[in-house]
């Protein structure tokens, strides 16, 4: 997992990111990861998985004169 870090409290799961980081371009370059679980993961003592992902549309790159 990357800038995810999660509690569970009884059956009340929370999620905490840090949207201020960065993890480079999506596979397909269209997006800027900013956190991810790589994938569906187990939830610790319990049946759920949880499968996340929080990124960022890419921007143009400007044109400088």
């Amino acid at each position: 997992m990357k800038n995810v870090d999660f509690t569970i409290e009884g059956d009340i799961l929370s999620i905490r990111i840090d949207l201020s980081k960065e993890f480079g371009a999506s596979s397909t370059g269209k997006s800027i990861v900013i956190a991810t679980t790589e994938g569906n993961v187990q939830l610790p003592n319990r049946e759920e998985r949880l499968g996340l992902n929080v990124y960022r549309k890419k921007t143009a790159p400007t044109q400088q004169d």
